[in-house]
């Protein structure tokens, strides 16, 4: 195949993967819009507002919405919209950090024990079974008021607690790979069995790492939030959501923005991304594509 006619073949494989992702269903454009809105806001966070998540004027508590605070002030006089841009921060990088060490973790011991079989395999899906046997939200509690409420230790706790859905799904995927030709060829050549696995089996999970790695940065980001909600996660004044949730409920009567404001944040970005999630899927499975 000539240089020329690849270059046209990943062209219309790439234009495909959009039309489907983006234009086969209005709601997930949209959703990818959010998402994109959200990581550009903490990205930038500082050029968009000229206050600090933590300055507190006292002389302007529970001030309403003005041109100075479109959103108003909290119940110690800090900008509303500033506190929520830089939540924005703390819950995409929680949610970024947890489901990158998950993945990792769960996709070679998922490879692993897939490839390996045997008392390996065994090991490890025991202990794979054993997570998923424990509801994750008293997991990451426990965990959570163990490691104290910074920002990498509460990623690591909620990584560990989505990890067996990463092992459970490589696992699958590898047995159901290792039989096929190519592998067999392999392994009668006598191939190194990393390269196997990192050459061979690999790749062909990608696109359901893709998949669930998207999704489950919502999972993140809402346990990251009910943590916080809890006094368990991330502590004041940092700037996280389901702090500001906490914060807002004791004025839920008297001033609800305080609580609706950061609420609504973590509703839209959970549920963009697990819409998001599900449209990468339907993209990058040929046999969805033009279906549900």
């Amino acid at each position: 195949m000539s240089q020329k006619t690849e270059k046209a073949r990943k062209e219309r494989s790439g234009g495909e993967f959009w039309r489907v992702f983006l234009g086969k269903d209005f709601l997930t454009a949209i959703c990818f819009a959010i998402i994109v809105i959200f990581v550009l806001a903490a990205l930038f966070a500082p050029l968009l507002t000229k206050y600090s998540p933590f300055d507190q004027d006292l002389l302007m508590m529970n001030m309403g919405t003005s041109p100075e605070h479109p959103l108003g002030t909290d119940q110690l006089g800090r900008d509303l919209l500033t506190r929520l841009i830089f939540g924005a921060r703390v819950s995409l990088v929680t949610g970024l950090l947890s489901s990158l060490w998950a993945a990792l973790g769960g996709t070679i011991l998922g490879l692993v024990s897939g490839y390996f079989g045997g008392a390996v395999n065994t090991v490890i899906m025991r202990f794979t079974d054993t997570m998923l046997s424990i509801p994750p939200l008293i997991f990451t509690m426990v965990l959570a008021a163990v490691v104290g409420g910074n920002l990498v230790g509460i990623s690591l706790v909620i990584g560990l607690s989505i990890l067996p859905g990463y092992i459970r799904i490589v696992n699958g995927l590898v047995i159901s790979l290792r039989e096929n030709d190519y592998i067999t060829a392999a392994n009668l050549i006598g191939q190194n069995k990393f390269i196997i696995m990192v050459r061979h089996l690999l790749p062909n999970c990608f696109a359901s790492l893709i998949v669930i790695f998207t999704m489950n940065l919502g999972t993140a980001i809402m346990l990251e939030s009910t943590l916080s909600y809890l006094g368990v996660g991330i502590t004041p004044p940092t700037p996280a959501w389901g702090v500001m949730v906490a914060d807002g409920y004791k004025f839920l009567l008297n001033v609800p923005r305080l609580a609706i404001f950061p609420g609504l944040c973590i509703m839209l970005i959970v549920i963009s991304f697990n819409i998001v999630g599900d449209g990468l899927r339907d993209a990058l499975d040929p046999r969805l594509r033009g279906k549900l």
